[in-house]
């Protein structure tokens, strides 16, 4: 678990995260989300301990990461894994060479033991017989998922994801996605997600946080969105019209009906999904 209790960052004077308080339950997916400028970055920047907090505090099981020593955090990045937006392989290295990498970096262990460790998260990822391969000849599916890969070989008890969505086609995403969240719920890890991907909000949001203006404004999970009577969030979430359909059809597969309350009603809804997209020829 990841406890954060009345967090504070700002930068020349201006402050960015303004108390945020939430806590992170392993075995879920944990999703920050905001439009640019909420502080989500910062926040999650601050988890990691790229960012040292102005002030509050980050609880790692119990273990406060902001008090601690420098001998003492670097203890707790052993239990965490990151897979960043870009995937950040190194090119001048093979798959294999990627992976072992925090292997290298963090433990004692002869090369065979790393190897087989290595060879069990390439399986983990579907990625069986990549080992020689390099970067330039993967495709974007396929370095998230080595990236993961690399992220997991530790065992870790913490993952943190920046846009893991970033780049990829609509169906590679929900793979990843899928990935993501078996590999959380396998390993009961605490996975933290930084996202801008609507589908993966709906698709593995256990643990929603919106954030507005450096501010925790809203939290739940995918459920409760479409429930949801915030208005920042509404508009943040479902910003177009075929957002604002969608989310009228599964409350209406919910629940029976939609509000009333609501300005469109289902006549209306039903009847533009039945429009056709090109109108007929004269």
């Amino acid at each position: 678990m990841i406890e954060v209790q009345d967090l504070r960052k700002g930068f020349d004077g201006k402050a960015v995260l303004k108390g945020v308080t939430v806590n992170m339950n392993p075995g879920m997916c944990n999703l920050i989300i905001g439009s640019s400028g909420s502080g989500k970055t910062v926040f999650m920047k601050c988890l990691v301990g790229l960012f040292r907090p102005d002030s509050g505090h980050i609880l790692y099981g119990g273990r406060d990461f902001t008090e601690m020593s420098v001998e003492d955090k670097k203890e707790i990045r052993k239990e965490i894994g990151m897979l960043f937006q870009g995937s950040a392989l190194f090119s001048s290295m093979n798959v294999e060479d990627n992976v072992i990498f925090p292997l290298d970096m963090f433990t004692n262990w002869s090369r065979k033991k790393k190897m087989e460790r290595v060879n069990e998260v390439l399986e983990r990822v579907n990625l069986t017989g990549s080992n020689k391969k390099f970067p330039g000849e993967l495709s974007g599916g396929m370095m998230k998922r080595v990236g993961i890969a690399r992220a997991i070989v530790l065992n870790p008890k913490y993952l943190f994801v920046d846009e893991p969505n970033s780049g990829l086609d609509p169906q590679t995403s929900g793979l990843i996605d899928q990935l993501i969240r078996e590999i959380t719920v396998e390993f009961g890890i605490t996975t933290v997600i930084n996202t801008h991907d609507m589908n993966s909000v709906m698709e593995i949001g256990d643990h929603i946080i919106y954030m507005y203006q450096g501010e925790r404004e809203w939290e739940g999970n995918s459920k409760d969105i479409i429930f949801s009577k915030n208005e920042r969030l509404n508009d943040f979430i479902f910003a177009s019209d075929f957002l604002k359909d969608a989310k009228d059809m599964r409350m209406l597969e919910e629940t029976g009906h939609i509000p009333q309350s609501e300005d469109r009603n289902i006549e209306e809804m039903i009847r533009n999904a039945n429009e056709p997209l090109i109108p007929p020829s004269e």
